[in-house]
């Protein structure tokens, strides 16, 4: 996320290059025993040096997902205290203390350094590169340390390439697509690519998310509201 133009910004990043209010409309499509549609959203908040992320998916009638990510703003970085994934009613929650976090289970592990969460990944990539902390060519790589209700593990991204997409409403827009490397430690067999467009502020344009090979979700940004 950056200025208005949607360039980087070169000199060092501060509190102020942090948008106040951003959401994100996408058109949902997907398969899982046949088609699947739906909305989702990805919406931050800031007010000071506290932040809130939240992505909300509604797939038909049925099911609705919601991840919460709640912390601090610093000049250069996220600092996640809590993350929270709710699916079918039931709350899964991780809590990054000062020093050590917390898994869903009790369990207590070190607190990595940068360590992000699901849902605050997509707002401190967009600001990344935004800001030019991380270069967005393809060939090059990013990592973090990411915590979930299961375990905190460190994940890579390449930029694998540069696309031209074509948004419902926006139109064509140029973005480079992010693929996660294999892990160590899978906790099962869900991963996202993502998409940034550097003239639409480097915002996540696209997310795809896939569980094996039956499953997945495709969104694509609708609309960008922002104040």
């Amino acid at each position: 996320m950056a200025s208005p133009t949607g360039k980087a910004v070169a000199q060092a990043p501060s509190l102020d290059s942090w948008p106040t209010d951003t959401r994100l409309s996408y058109q949902l499509r997907g398969q899982f025993r046949g088609e699947l549609y739906g909305d989702a959203s990805v919406q931050w908040q800031r007010e000071g040096n506290r932040y809130q992320v939240q992505l909300d998916m509604d797939i038909a009638l049925f099911v609705h997902i919601r991840m919460t990510s709640q912390g601090e703003v610093e000049a250069t970085r996220l600092r996640p205290s809590v993350f929270e994934e709710v699916r079918r009613k039931k709350t899964r929650a991780v809590r990054l203390g000062e020093r050590e976090i917390t898994l869903d289970d009790g369990r207590r592990l070190p607190r990595p350094v940068g360590v992000q969460d699901t849902a605050s990944q997509f707002v401190e990539l967009a600001h990344r590169f935004a800001s030019g902390l991380e270069p967005l060519q393809v060939g090059t790589a990013v990592s973090y340390w990411m915590a979930r209700p299961g375990g905190v593990d460190l994940w890579t991204y390449d930029v694998a390439e540069e696309v031209t997409l074509h948004l419902p409403t926006l139109g064509a827009v140029q973005a480079f697509h992010l693929k996660p490397r294999a892990i160590a430690t899978p906790r099962g067999n869900i991963s996202a690519e993502m998409w940034f467009a550097p003239s639409l502020q480097y915002l996540p344009v696209r997310i795809r998310i896939a569980q094996g090979e039956d499953i997945h979700l495709d969104l694509l940004v609708d609309k960008i509201e922002q104040r």
